[in-house]
């Protein structure tokens, strides 16, 4: 159990990436996260939800408005380039070999999200692991017009930042002492945007067998 904890606070430990590569790397991971296809496994939830904690803390040295304007903007360009990788890759993309960095299922789980919510997806999508980076990509694939993609990139990078960074800062205000207890916090964003997703598989894999 203690080796679960230690390796779960080196996955999660935002404040390392931080102090690693600055203010700098935290832009460029919540980039690539937001719309390039190798980033669906970076930690983006928590690590706007801690960059908010530390700078509550003082642990991170950048003022809270130019952090969530950066973040916001931050996360605008990575869901263009994914809309734009989406746009010219085309129905190549889902002939793909697959690879470690990239999964023909996450692009379909995408596609099912997308036609569920139509443009909601990319404000809603934000808010979980995978749909995040693939919506984009997706919306460039089936090529939605450009001034109602910006639109909901807009509102969904907003709406993402300012609810999770505004969380962890806030929070780290009224409770300073809460940033001991980060891995609770990171186990917690695990459950809470890894259930949505898991019920969603389990009830397509029960439609299928009795469809079967």
């Amino acid at each position: 159990m203690e080796n679960f904890w230690q390796h779960l606070q080196n996955l999660t430990d935002a404040q390392s990436i931080i102090s690693k590569g600055g203010f700098f790397l935290l832009l460029v991971v919540v980039f690539a996260e937001t719309g390039l296809f190798f980033g669906f496994f970076l930690p983006g939830d928590y690590l706007l939800f801690m960059a908010g904690l530390l700078c509550a803390s003082g642990m991170f040295d950048v003022n809270i408005f130019t952090l969530i304007i950066s973040l916001i903007v931050a996360g605008i360009l990575g869901n263009y380039a994914g809309y734009f990788f989406g746009r010219r890759t085309g129905p190549l993309l889902f002939s793909k070999h697959e690879s470690f960095f990239f999964k023909k299922r996450h692009v379909v789980m995408a596609e099912q999200f997308y036609v569920k919510y139509g443009g909601m997806a990319l404000i809603l999508g934000r808010f979980f692991p995978i749909i995040r980076t693939f919506a984009p990509i997706f919306a460039g694939v089936v090529k939605v017009d450009i001034k109602k993609f910006s639109l909901y990139n807009i509102i969904g990078s907003v709406a993402w930042v300012l609810v999770l960074c505004l969380s962890g800062y806030f929070l780290g205000r009224k409770f300073p002492e809460v940033r001991h207890y980060v891995q609770y916090i990171v186990l917690g964003f695990f459950v809470l945007t890894s259930v949505p997703l898991l019920i969603a598989y389990f009830k397509k894999r029960t439609i299928k067998q009795s469809a079967g």
